[in-house]
């Protein structure tokens, strides 16, 4: 009697994708807990991700340091403003192949600034410092703009002169958002809230 045929191995199920919502300052704290959060998610074998965020704003390293390492995730990454996605986490909000907005939500892109701590005196070569730190800044976010929006480097410089605050669907129009679109979680789609300790 010969050998039993040899089954050829189940292919297994896509996972669901996973849900991830952010709702914080961009800080180094709230950086590393996502960014974990992300790469738990990959290491379980999503590859379909929507990161659910609403965020003040906050750090611009850290908020450039996400976007870079969500973009080289190897999942889709669908983006969803949920609220206000202000300053900084509008580079994040970038990091989205497929980028959505709630109608009533709203973005607000601004320039960099830098508050002084405490008694701090400032020569003029402090000062020059400074000012080139924060046009460094600038023009690492106009390019994130440009390249992920279609936003030119002139339309950039006049966010970082004038605060300007721009509904969810003048951000469709601006090449920020896809589609304006109400968030949808699918039965049995596992949903990750993120959860920081505020005091």
């Amino acid at each position: 009697m010969g050998a039993p045929p040899v089954q050829p191995p189940q292919p297994q199920q896509p996972l669901p994708p996973a849900f991830v919502s952010f709702s914080a300052e961009i800080v180094p704290k709230t950086t590393e807990v996502l960014l974990a959060a992300m790469a738990n998610l990959v290491n379980q074998g999503y590859r379909t991700v929507h990161l659910l965020l609403s965020t003040p704003g906050g750090s611009v390293m850290h908020g450039v340091t996400v976007y870079n390492v969500l973009r080289g995730l190897p999942i889709t990454l669908i983006t969803h403003n949920v609220g206000n996605v202000d300053s900084i986490g509008s580079v994040v909000f970038l990091a989205g192949e497929q980028r959505y907005a709630c109608p009533q939500t709203t973005f607000m892109l601004h320039g960099v600034s830098f508050t002084p701590g405490g008694q701090a005196q400032f020569f003029e070569r402090n000062l020059n410092e400074k000012l080139n730190a924060l046009r460094a800044d600038q023009q690492r976010i106009a390019a994130i703009y440009n390249d992920r929006a279609g936003i030119t480097l002139q339309m950039a410089e006049q966010y970082f002169i004038q605060e300007t605050t721009v509904s969810a669907t003048e951000a469709v129009g601006l090449g920020i958002v896809h589609e304006l679109r109400k968030v949808s979680i699918p039965e049995g789609s596992p949903i990750f809230q993120l959860i920081f300790d505020r005091k």
